[in-house]
């Protein structure tokens, strides 16, 4: 459904965590060197749980190779700087949703570039992020409400209708 990018994550247990939200919701995972850890790691194997093979990563050398593989794509940036909130965005199935790592977000040059794009969560004066996993999750969910959650919509009445 959308494309979720970790711009070089540090914490393998926050990218196993959106692999797992990734895997659940059909989006890609697209993750940006230099990675704060191996691809092997024990502890990004475990937050991910056996949903690795339920989702498609893939790995970039730079966000400028990321943007050259797709050059009609639209990007959203989630940033703490920005002034529009992310339930102002209008996410379609296909964009681009842009993450920075969790001790300093995205550099500043990618968000003075991108601004037109840059949304934020809002949150309460004083606090500093939210944890990266947990941003994800609520960018994805308002994305795939904006679309009337396609697919997850069918899943949801095969659900319900085990329970009965």
């Amino acid at each position: 459904m959308f494309h979720i990018v970790l711009v070089e994550p540090e914490i393998p247990q926050n990218t196993g965590n959106i692999a797992r939200t990734c895997a659940a919701t059909g989006c890609v995972l697209h993750l940006i060197k230099p990675l704060g850890f191996e691809l092997s790691d024990r502890q990004l194997k475990r937050a991910g749980l056996d949903y690795w093979d339920s989702v498609e990563v893939r790995v970039h050398e730079s966000f400028s190779e990321l943007e050259k593989t797709d050059p009609a794509a639209r990007f959203f940036f989630f940033t703490t700087k920005a002034e529009r909130a992310y339930s102002e965005a209008k996410f379609c199935p296909g964009d681009y949703l842009v993450f920075g790592k969790e001790t300093r977000g995205l550099e500043e040059e990618l968000l003075v570039e991108h601004r037109e794009h840059c949304v934020r969560l809002p949150m309460l004066a004083g606090s500093r992020s939210l944890n990266l996993s947990n941003a994800v999750a609520v960018a994805v969910y308002e994305g795939l409400r904006q679309n009337g959650f396609g697919n997850l919509a069918q899943a949801g009445e095969l659900h319900r209708l085990q329970w009965k």
